[in-house]
């Protein structure tokens, strides 16, 4: 035992028939308090067995609490526990908080289970941990069975029992559950409110979180930073920027805007917002970042098409010597393919392969759409044969780089193969397999696999399957039937499905028809250039001078410019922008 616990166990000569023969548990009190290591804790617990107070529970149960803490796992204050003969549900408690606390969860239960057993009923101490790893551990039929015990003895109506429901049910997507349960709240506290809002948000219900987050404050609930982080998501997904900066100066008048997770969420926002200098200002005043502060700004860069700006953040990670997860390298890897940047793409497949994440399904996915973009099949396809286990998304990310190179054949004869595996196709196997048709010319082959997606899978036509067929109409020159159909189809045509016939059109050289598609594309996005540059030059080719002069006077008035194109080329892992024109290259 160390010098500073032993002078700590006597610290008052003058009383050491207080300490020794007559107990008091203050002496040991005020050692476990300053216990700020394992071993120390080790060394005061010799102490308790030779001055043979191993049997108080008061004491016992200060051990186990400090053990959960200290100690890397729950083993030490398991032993220290077992070795307990007389328990109360205080001590009980206490090992169940430090399980749902530390892990496995699934000792919860089995502590739980004992609990009862040995005569002891669980409270509304115990209920919250419990029904707290049933949501970790996504074990609903469990966690129902924790419910109606909880309603049996008593406790359905404490706030903080029913908060870790509305938890338990929102993280198990049971969010009408989540509503009966926070609706019969009597009384509501910051933990419910919350509960309620993060619920909501994570299982996408944005307008409801907002909603529930509104109220809150009429309540006159002060929101804290868990609560301003859990409603930032939702602001993001709808792209309510406005009320996403509104949050963000509560956080500010609130004090807690330096919180690490509110940032973090906060540059999450302004990413999905297209805000990403406000992002990364946001990013680069943090104090301290965890490895959810650079995916976050990694992701801003990445999602709004700045990929070199992405790649250089991620080697600047890697220089700081933070470690990367598999969010980070989707990210990295998404970056390579919208640069086309083979080499760059080569490298992170290489930092996956070494960090053991190949067996991601989410990275075997990126990497398959990364090859594939870049051109080079062959890698893609070889990524896809090396996976142990294939989702649907696996499948339709080989056939979709199939499709995108014009191997509409072996898209086919996979999207076969997947069917005889048993794999159920979804709405973006059907854009791939459509896709295929179209790059091939294989009209009735597409015709047949747009029907069989709502004969055969119940999958409604959406406007991405409904432009592919347009496009595969129209690139055939059967223009008058895709306007037809077009006309015919459920939904309301979108720029995607006009613009695929338009460009049909000027394929064909079909003038009147061209005129009839632009009016309805300018009519849904009179801003979007595109439009009247393709029409100008349909014009163009049909001679039709006086047309193409008036059109460009018509862009002039309304301030429309072409964005010019540009070339990039990767040289040893550098990129190198040619826009065209006669500026110098970046």
């Amino acid at each position: 035992m160390s010098a500073s616990v032993l002078s700590r166990l006597d610290p008052l000569p003058c009383l050491p028939y207080l300490f020794r023969i007559n107990y008091h548990s203050f002496p040991y009190n005020c050692l476990l308090n300053s216990c700020s290591s394992l071993a120390e804790l080790k060394q005061i617990h010799a102490r308790v067995l030779m001055d043979g107070f191993s049997q108080h529970l008061h004491l016992a149960t200060k051990l186990i609490t400090l053990a959960g803490i200290l100690a890397p796992t729950m083993d030490y204050a398991r032993k220290l526990f077992d070795r307990v003969p007389q328990r109360d549900a205080f001590l009980w408690n206490t090992l169940i908080r430090g399980y749902a606390d530390m892990g496995p969860c699934e000792e919860v239960f089995v502590l739980y289970r004992n609990m009862h057993l040995s005569g002891l009923l669980p409270d509304n101490y115990t209920f919250p941990f419990v029904v707290r790893s049933c949501a970790v551990l996504s074990a609903l039929r469990e966690g129902k069975e924790v419910h109606c015990n909880i309603i049996k003895n008593g406790f359905d109506s404490d706030v903080f029992v029913q908060s870790s429901l509305v938890s338990m049910y929102s993280q198990s997507g049971e969010t009408k559950d989540s509503e009966s349960i926070f609706d019969e709240m009597i009384v509501r506290n910051i933990v419910s409110w919350t509960a309620m809002i993060s619920g909501y948000v994570q299982n996408g219900f944005y307008k409801e979180g907002l909603s529930v987050f509104r109220r809150m404050v009429a309540s006159g609930t002060q929101p804290n930073a868990v609560t301003l982080v859990s409603i930032l998501p939702a602001c993001g997904g709808l792209e309510v920027l406005n009320l996403g900066k509104l949050i963000h100066g509560y956080g500010v008048k609130l004090g807690v805007d330096s919180d690490t997770p509110l940032v973090n969420s906060l540059i999450s926002l302004y990413g999905k917002c297209r805000n990403v200098d406000i992002a990364r200002s946001l990013f680069d005043q943090m104090v301290a970042r965890n490895l959810v502060s650079w995916n976050a700004m990694i992701g801003a860069y990445e999602q709004n098409g700045a990929s070199r700006d992405a790649i250089k953040l991620f080697r600047r990670m890697r220089n700081e010597k933070v470690e990367f997860d598999y969010i980070t390298t989707v990210s990295l890897i998404s970056a390579c393919a919208s640069m086309g940047a083979l080499n760059t793409g080569k490298w992170a497949h290489e930092l996956v392969t070494s960090k053991g994440l190949e067996i991601n399904v989410s990275i075997t996915n990126a990497l398959i759409d990364m090859y594939a973009k870049c051109g080079s099949i062959e890698s893609a396809r070889d990524v896809f044969d090396k996976l142990p286990k294939r989702s649907v998304v696996s499948w339709t990310a080989m056939i979709g780089a199939y499709a995108a190179h014009g191997y509409g054949e072996d898209a086919l004869k996979l999207f076969s193969k997947m069917q005889e595996e048993g794999i159920q196709p979804n709405s973006f196997t059907f854009t791939a397999v459509l896709t295929a048709c179209r790059h091939s010319g294989l009209v009735e082959e597409g015709r047949k696999h747009f029907e069989s997606m709502t004969r055969d899978y119940l999958i409604a036509p959406g406007l991405e399957q409904c432009a592919c067929m347009v496009d595969l109409l129209g690139r055939a020159g059967r223009l008058t039937e895709a306007y037809e159909f077009i006309k015919g189809i459920p939904v309301e045509p979108d720029a995607g499905v006009w613009g695929a016939l338009l460009g049909a059109c000027r394929i064909h050289g079909n003038v009147e028809l061209a005129e009839l598609v632009a009016e309805h594309l300018i009519q849904l996005d009179p801003q979007t250039v595109t439009y009247y540059v393709l029409l100008s030059n349909i014009y163009a080719e049909a001679g039709r001078w006086e047309d193409v002069a008036r059109l460009r006077e018509l862009m002039k008035e309304r301030e429309l410019k072409k964005i010019p194109g540009r070339s990039l080329v990767e040289i040893n892992r550098r990129f190198h922008a040619f826009p065209s024109g006669p500026k110098p290259h970046q």
